[in-house]
């Protein structure tokens, strides 16, 4: 009779790459990893657990909120399937006489944080391997494109500066953006940065925004007069020093309502910056549309889905409503005591 599938975890003390041996049911074990790195998160088997050609392994990322979880990867045979925002970014070697089935992450996201589960399957017993992955270090802040109530491409670089600082942030700098861009950020708007030029990142070529033929990339206009060009900006906030949240409340809100109900709850209406930073550094995810210090309505979502934001995670714009309408909850920032 075939023995029951165990997994060995062999315990190294560099991060991303670490493993304890133990016996089923194994406790979860967790690796660390800053961003943008490459990432390992363990699980082995037995070999002589294991007919030929019967190992299926799948991966999977917990879901915080006790829905779905998000399917990572899949092994069957010598076959391996990747899904979603995972793609090719995970890989695994494996094959019926090698007994290590780690799951290797690169370029490593805030996005990815969280517990991942290890099956095993032998079509005897299935055997899983919690790992938790914490991602540190790395970005402390966020850059996030922004333009006013009165519409794209009307700010000058004073009205840029201004438009960023009563927003909780500062002009973005070349590095910051070019970090961001490095994370994923695509935009098809021009903004100002604090040396004056003005770039826009991306990271899907197409016709609208540079060409489909250039590679990826920061898009550059150079160096723009100050006074009498207008473009959006690129904004970046440093990591909140205290909380967001979703102020729950009987009825939708004006917006001198929303702005007064924080101040009712020792709060104030959240900044633009606030709920970016909220979102990209902490993972905040809210599928309600709420007002915002700017008069501005957004959302954040850090697990796309139906109905929420289907393709990616962002923070959602939906429009500069007519303040006066109750059509809107709103989102609220406390700053630590």
């Amino acid at each position: 009779m075939m023995s029951l599938l165990c997994i060995t975890i062999i315990s190294l003390s560099l991060a991303g790459s670490a493993y304890c041996e133990m016996t089923s049911p194994p406790s979860p074990i967790t690796v660390k990893a800053e961003l943008g790195s490459n990432v390992t998160l363990p699980c082995k088997y037995e070999p002589d657990s294991v007919m030929f050609g019967s190992l299926r392994v799948k991966w999977t990322k917990a879901a915080e909120d006790g829905s779905e979880d998000e399917d990572v990867l899949l092994l069957m045979g010598q076959h391996q399937k990747t899904y979603g925002r995972f793609g090719n970014r995970v890989f695994l070697e494996a094959s019926d006489d090698n007994e290590d089935v780690s799951l290797t992450i690169t370029d490593v996201s805030k996005e990815d944080m969280g517990k991942y589960h290890c099956e095993i399957m032998n079509g005897v017993e299935d055997i899983i391997q919690d790992v938790i992955l914490e991602v540190e270090n790395g970005q402390i802040g966020v850059v996030f494109p922004y333009s006013p109530h009165h519409g794209r491409y009307n700010l000058n670089f004073d009205d840029a500066v201004k438009a960023c600082k009563d927003q909780g942030a500062e002009v973005a700098s070349f590095d910051q953006l070019f970090k961001e861009w490095k994370d994923g950020l695509d935009w098809c708007n021009a903004g100002w940065l604090n040396d004056g030029t003005v770039q826009y990142p991306i990271t899907k070529p197409r016709e609208p925004c540079g060409g489909s033929v250039n590679k990826p990339g920061l898009r550059s206009y150079g160096r723009q007069n100050k006074q009498s060009r207008r473009f959006d900006v690129f904004c970046y906030a440093s990591a909140l020093k205290g909380r967001v949240y979703w102020l729950v409340q009987p009825d939708r809100l004006t917006f001198d309502e929303a702005v007064q109900a924080c101040i009712k709850d020792n709060a104030e209406i959240a900044k633009v910056s606030h709920i970016f930073a909220a979102w990209k550094l902490n993972g905040y995810d809210r599928c309600d549309a709420g007002w915002l210090a700017d008069g501005s309505v957004r959302y954040p979502i850090s697990r796309p889905r139906k109905n929420c934001s289907p393709t990616e995670a962002a923070v959602r714009f939906v429009s500069f409503p007519d303040k006066q309408v109750k059509s809107y909850g709103v989102y609220c920032y406390k700053a630590e005591p």
